[in-house]
């Protein structure tokens, strides 16, 4: 799916296999029903402090990305091909696989992802999600 999108960037494909993409690694992030929230730990542990001070400063920039990013679309952690951490918005079905990167976590944007829950405050609704984040599985995305 991946390869898809990369090669589409634009057009009808790009949305769909975008969509699907951006949906499918959003859906598999969140941890087991009942499951404690924790946080990263390991080498994405190391990434986030050693960038960001802490992983309460790497969420407040993230949230603030979410938060501020125009219209509908994804908030994205993705790593570097060295493994530097990125916070980008990508609009639409934009995937940061187009810009070169590896996505790790993504937020949904899209009003229908919050609306029924927290109506037009999505700030909010992003600071809620850091509770059902299976960390386990973004850190195998960033080792993997």
């Amino acid at each position: 799916m991946e390869e898809i999108v990369r090669k589409a960037s634009a057009g009808a494909v790009f949305n769909n296999a975008g969509q699907i993409l951006n949906h499918e690694m959003y859906f598999l992030q969140f941890k087991p029903a009942g499951e404690a929230a924790h946080s990263p730990e390991g080498a994405l542990a190391a990434q986030i402090e050693k960038q960001w001070g802490g992983f309460e400063a790497f969420k407040a920039e993230f949230e603030a990305k979410g938060a501020g990013l125009f219209g509908s679309g994804w908030a994205w952690l993705s790593a570097d091909k060295d493994g530097n951490l990125v916070i980008t918005q990508e609009q639409g079905a934009s995937n940061p696989v187009v810009k070169g990167l590896k996505p790790l976590l993504t937020f949904d944007v899209w009003e229908h992802a919050y609306y029924l829950d927290y109506q037009n405050r999505r700030a909010a609704h992003l600071a809620a999600l850091w509770q059902i984040m299976d960390w386990r599985v973004i850190a195998a995305r960033y080792d993997g």
